[in-house]
């Protein structure tokens, strides 16, 4: 018998996101430079950003594996403070062994965020296959489990939201994050700070 998506989300301690139509809607705006050089921009959703508090919260560790190189997606990761940070990966099921030996884990503990066929090496392999909603087809396939929204517009946020909530603590990461932001709170030294 094959283990449901929720047994599958028990299990998870590390969560990876690709970059490009996960954590962005995909496209890539480019803006002449100065020097005549393309500058690289990309939207970001907040709801993902917030969600990645959340995971810390929850004790999920947190990182990206992308195939391109990008200034942009450099000053999102280290504002987000994630501790797995791979750009420049044309053979990303390398990066994401590494992840597993630097946690600690084992790849039934990694679940992974993708939505097209360069992730479908670590689909295949890791414990909980998530695709967006906005995913190619190869891509829902091979998953476990697929985002209600697409990229750049909450999947990120849906997908950790789906973990936290099969380990049973979304709701306690909630109020734990409302009560950080408290500065009542913050005062008497409740919140957790670490963020």
């Amino acid at each position: 018998m094959s283990m449901s998506p929720e047994d599958r989300a028990r299990k998870i301690k590390v969560i990876i996101f690709d970059v490009d139509g996960v954590l962005t809607d995909g496209q890539i705006f480019v803006i002449p430079g100065p020097d005549g050089k393309g500058i690289e921009a990309k939207g970001f959703a907040a709801h993902d950003g917030l969600g990645i508090s959340l995971a810390r919260l929850g004790g999920l560790r947190v990182g990206i594996i992308t195939k391109r190189n990008s200034q942009t997606v450099a000053i999102r990761a280290n504002d987000l403070k994630l501790e797995f940070i791979y750009q420049g990966q044309h053979h990303k099921l390398s990066a994401m062994n590494e992840i597993v030996v630097k946690a600690g884990i084992a790849v039934d503990e990694l679940a992974y965020v993708g939505d097209d066929i360069v992730d479908l090496p670590i689909l295949r392999v890791c414990g909980l296959a998530i695709a967006t909603a906005n995913a190619r087809a190869e891509v829902k396939s091979s998953c476990h489990y697929t985002t209600p929204n697409p990229g750049g517009q909450g999947a990120g946020r849906d997908a950790i939201d789906f973990i936290l909530k099969a380990q049973g603590s979304l709701e306690r990461v909630i109020e734990q994050y409302l009560d950080a932001e408290n500065p009542v709170a913050q005062q008497a030294d409740v919140g957790t700070g670490n963020m």
